[in-house]
């Protein structure tokens, strides 16, 4: 889960390397220019993507579309915004006839769930797609109260009426260990989803141990929805190998850090680089605990020439590395726009084989490999 930012991060200010294309990047050019989107209409239909088996019954397209880009603060460049209203809702179009079947969205992503709502109610329903959205819980008083059952169950339905649809999974999220009814409170929505409310239990930004816990007490979450990506390698300090033991699937979102890992970026200096969204301020600090825009630089040249050997782009190399790595059915990927949906339609013919793996090994093992659990640093308890 890619959390809604809030407070006075400063719009448009240079920093050391950040990003804003979304989807599949696109062939060099300049960083700061973003060409207007062709409408949805006039995306290629491309043939289907592969699908995997996300939850037990649960079959979902192998590239889910994420829709934090949809809360608001990820507007950016005028000419390219698709992130508000109508436009926002057409987008979803072109992503389902390139195969993409999948939504993944939140309640705490501003208007998100209901954009969601709109468009399977214009195309007439859930038959064919998947809907995935979050349970989370911030407000100090609401922790408190997490472990009742009417509490759950009245979050629940307030995400079902703005979907319009019974979703087929729900991720849960606590902000704040230190306010410990967060196994009570997924209790409660294993009860919800054994009483026919939603489909599949799943979680999203917890540690090890949290997840553990969770398992411990007889929730069985199905999904764990991770920052997973060559940048950002984390849950394979444990994360990966506990959650395959115990038959939890991971679903990766950052696998293109924000737009970062593209042809866009390639060779781009800091200072040619705005911030103007969430996202963008986010992955900047990925990048810089990762090793840094010079050694980013080096990973996205030797991206570059796997992708060339391939006849593929940059982010579907990055995508194809992070759909290879065990207990990954699935990744998410955000859009602002639906400019680079036809992108996609290369990913199910791209593999990586044993050279390019090593070739890219090389260049992360020059960079800072994580120290710590999977959103220990986020939440302030831990290294990266």
């Amino acid at each position: 889960m890619e959390r809604a930012a809030a407070g006075g991060r400063r719009r448009g200010a240079v920093l050391g390397g950040a990003a804003g294309l979304a989807l599949a990047g696109g062939r060099p050019g300049r960083a700061g220019a973003a060409p207007a989107p062709a409408s949805p209409a006039e995306s290629p239909a491309g043939p289907l993507l592969a699908r995997a088996e996300l939850a037990p019954g649960l079959e979902v397209s192998r590239v889910v579309k994420g829709c934090w880009q949809l809360s608001g603060g990820h507007r950016g460049d005028a000419r390219s915004d698709r992130t508000q209203g109508q436009k926002a809702v057409e987008d979803f179009g072109a992503f389902e006839r390139a195969g993409v079947t999948a939504f993944d969205t939140a309640d705490i992503y501003g208007p998100s769930e209901k954009l969601v709502g709109s468009y399977l109610k214009a195309r007439g329903g859930t038959r064919g797609v998947q809907v995935l959205t979050k349970f989370c819980v911030f407000d100090q008083q609401e922790m408190r109260n997490a472990g009742s059952a009417d509490f759950v169950r009245n979050r629940l339905k307030e995400s079902t009426r703005k979907l319009g649809a019974r979703p087929d999974l729900v991720q849960f999220y606590w902000h704040r260990y230190e306010i410990p009814n967060y196994v009570d409170c997924a209790l409660r929505m294993a009860e919800a989803r054994d009483a026919g409310q939603f489909g599949h239990v799943g979680l999203t930004n917890f540690d090890t141990d949290r997840v553990r816990a969770f398992v411990e007490a007889g929730v069985k979450p199905e999904v764990h929805q991770v920052q997973y990506s060559l940048l950002d390698r984390r849950v394979e300090n444990g994360m990966s190998e506990y959650c395959q033991a115990q038959g939890i699937t991971l679903l990766p979102y950052g696998v293109l850090a924000g737009g970062f890992l593209s042809e866009k970026y390639l060779g781009v200096e800091p200072r040619d680089v705005r911030q103007d969204t969430y996202s963008k301020d986010k992955y900047a600090s990925i990048i810089r605990q990762s090793g840094g825009w010079s050694w980013f630089q080096v990973l996205l040249k030797e991206l570059s020439l796997v992708a060339q050997k391939h006849d593929a782009t940059i982010a579907n190399v990055a995508t194809a590395w992070v759909l290879g790595r065990p207990g990954v059915p699935a990744v998410l990927i955000g859009a602002r726009n639906a400019e680079h949906v036809g992108d996609l339609a290369g990913l199910d013919a791209l593999r990586l084989d044993a050279q390019d793996l090593k070739r890219i090994d090389e260049v992360l093992e020059e960079g800072r490999r994580p120290a710590g659990d999977f959103y220990t640093w986020e939440r302030g308890l831990g290294k990266f």
